[in-house]
Protein backbone atom coordinates (compact mmCIF):
# COMPACT_ATOMS: atom_id res chain seq x y z
CA UNK A 1 0.00 0.00 0.00
CA UNK A 2 3.00 2.21 -0.22
CA UNK A 3 1.89 5.87 -0.92
CA UNK A 4 -1.83 5.33 -0.18
CA UNK A 5 -3.28 7.48 2.51
CA UNK A 6 -6.12 6.60 4.79
CA UNK A 7 -9.22 8.74 4.35
CA UNK A 8 -12.25 8.91 6.57
CA UNK A 9 -15.47 8.79 4.61
CA UNK A 10 -19.06 8.98 5.72
CA UNK A 11 -22.46 9.42 4.15
CA UNK A 12 -24.48 12.49 5.05
CA UNK A 13 -28.16 11.63 5.28
CA UNK A 14 -31.10 13.40 6.83
CA UNK A 15 -31.26 16.49 8.96
CA UNK A 16 -28.86 15.14 11.60
CA UNK A 17 -26.28 14.47 8.91
CA UNK A 18 -26.58 18.01 7.53
CA UNK A 19 -26.24 19.50 11.00
CA UNK A 20 -23.16 17.38 11.64
CA UNK A 21 -21.68 18.43 8.28
CA UNK A 22 -22.33 22.11 9.09
CA UNK A 23 -20.68 21.76 12.48
CA UNK A 24 -17.66 20.03 10.98
CA UNK A 25 -17.23 22.55 8.17
CA UNK A 26 -18.00 25.79 10.02
CA UNK A 27 -14.49 26.22 11.52
CA UNK A 28 -12.97 25.65 8.10
CA UNK A 29 -15.25 28.22 6.50
CA UNK A 30 -14.73 30.70 9.35
CA UNK A 31 -18.46 31.40 9.66
CA UNK A 32 -19.38 34.23 11.96
CA UNK A 33 -22.20 33.90 14.47
CA UNK A 34 -22.97 37.62 14.11
CA UNK A 35 -26.23 38.31 12.22
CA UNK A 36 -24.56 40.97 10.10
CA UNK A 37 -21.97 38.58 8.65
CA UNK A 38 -22.14 38.39 4.87
CA UNK A 39 -21.97 35.10 2.99
CA UNK A 40 -22.83 36.53 -0.42
CA UNK A 41 -20.43 36.11 -3.29
CA UNK A 42 -22.29 38.87 -5.12
CA UNK A 43 -25.56 40.45 -4.12
CA UNK A 44 -28.46 40.19 -6.59
CA UNK A 45 -29.59 43.37 -8.32
CA UNK A 46 -32.50 45.43 -6.98
CA UNK A 47 -35.09 43.85 -9.29
CA UNK A 48 -33.97 40.31 -8.39
CA UNK A 49 -34.02 41.21 -4.69
CA UNK A 50 -37.66 42.27 -5.06
CA UNK A 51 -38.46 39.00 -6.84
CA UNK A 52 -36.78 37.01 -4.05
CA UNK A 53 -38.63 38.96 -1.36
CA UNK A 54 -41.89 38.15 -3.17
CA UNK A 55 -40.86 34.48 -3.43
CA UNK A 56 -40.14 34.45 0.31
CA UNK A 57 -43.60 35.82 1.07
CA UNK A 58 -45.58 33.75 -1.43
CA UNK A 59 -43.70 30.47 -1.89
CA UNK A 60 -42.06 30.10 1.52
CA UNK A 61 -45.06 31.75 3.16
CA UNK A 62 -47.41 29.11 1.78
CA UNK A 63 -45.93 26.64 4.31
CA UNK A 64 -44.23 28.90 6.86
CA UNK A 65 -47.12 31.40 7.08
CA UNK A 66 -47.44 34.67 5.15
CA UNK A 67 -45.87 36.47 8.12
CA UNK A 68 -43.32 33.66 8.45
CA UNK A 69 -44.56 32.93 11.97
CA UNK A 70 -45.03 29.24 11.17
CA UNK A 71 -47.65 26.99 9.68
CA UNK A 72 -47.01 23.61 8.11
CA UNK A 73 -43.33 24.56 8.39
CA UNK A 74 -41.58 26.17 11.38
CA UNK A 75 -41.35 29.97 11.85
CA UNK A 76 -38.69 31.76 9.82
CA UNK A 77 -38.44 34.94 11.86
CA UNK A 78 -34.98 36.03 13.02
CA UNK A 79 -35.67 35.09 16.65
CA UNK A 80 -36.69 31.56 15.60
CA UNK A 81 -33.55 31.14 13.48
CA UNK A 82 -31.17 32.66 16.04
CA UNK A 83 -28.17 30.40 16.60
CA UNK A 84 -28.63 28.44 13.38
CA UNK A 85 -25.50 28.73 11.19
CA UNK A 86 -26.01 30.41 7.83
CA UNK A 87 -24.43 27.38 6.17
CA UNK A 88 -27.16 25.21 7.72
CA UNK A 89 -29.91 27.55 6.46
CA UNK A 90 -28.37 27.55 2.99
CA UNK A 91 -28.20 23.75 3.03
CA UNK A 92 -31.87 23.42 4.04
CA UNK A 93 -33.00 25.84 1.33
CA UNK A 94 -30.76 24.22 -1.30
CA UNK A 95 -31.35 20.55 -0.54
CA UNK A 96 -34.65 20.62 1.34
CA UNK A 97 -35.27 18.22 4.20
CA UNK A 98 -35.74 14.60 3.06
CA UNK A 99 -38.87 12.99 4.46
CA UNK A 100 -40.54 16.35 5.10
CA UNK A 101 -42.57 18.89 3.12
CA UNK A 102 -39.48 21.11 2.69
CA UNK A 103 -38.48 20.85 -0.98
CA UNK A 104 -35.02 21.51 -2.44
CA UNK A 105 -34.73 24.86 -4.23
CA UNK A 106 -31.26 24.36 -5.75
CA UNK A 107 -32.68 23.66 -9.22
CA UNK A 108 -34.82 26.81 -9.20
CA UNK A 109 -32.57 29.33 -7.46
CA UNK A 110 -28.92 30.24 -7.94
CA UNK A 111 -26.40 30.12 -5.08
CA UNK A 112 -26.51 33.93 -4.93
CA UNK A 113 -30.32 33.84 -4.71
CA UNK A 114 -30.17 31.36 -1.84
CA UNK A 115 -27.43 33.39 -0.11
CA UNK A 116 -29.65 36.48 -0.37
CA UNK A 117 -32.61 34.63 1.17
CA UNK A 118 -30.38 33.45 4.02
CA UNK A 119 -29.21 37.04 4.53
CA UNK A 120 -32.81 38.27 4.61
CA UNK A 121 -33.88 35.64 7.10
CA UNK A 122 -30.82 36.19 9.30
CA UNK A 123 -30.67 39.97 9.46
CA UNK A 124 -34.17 41.41 9.26
CA UNK A 125 -36.06 41.05 12.55
CA UNK A 126 -39.21 42.72 11.24
CA UNK A 127 -39.36 40.72 8.01
CA UNK A 128 -42.48 38.78 8.90
CA UNK A 129 -44.21 41.31 11.11
CA UNK A 130 -44.06 44.53 9.10
CA UNK A 131 -43.03 43.84 5.53
CA UNK A 132 -45.97 41.53 4.89
CA UNK A 133 -48.82 43.41 6.61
Amino acid sequence: MGGMKNFITFQVTGLKGYILLCLLLSPLLQLSAEPSAQILASEPGTERQQELQYLLKQDCGSCHGLRLKGGLGPPLLQEALKGKPKLYLKQVISKGIPGSAMPPWENLLSDNDIDYLVQLLSTQPSLGAQQYD
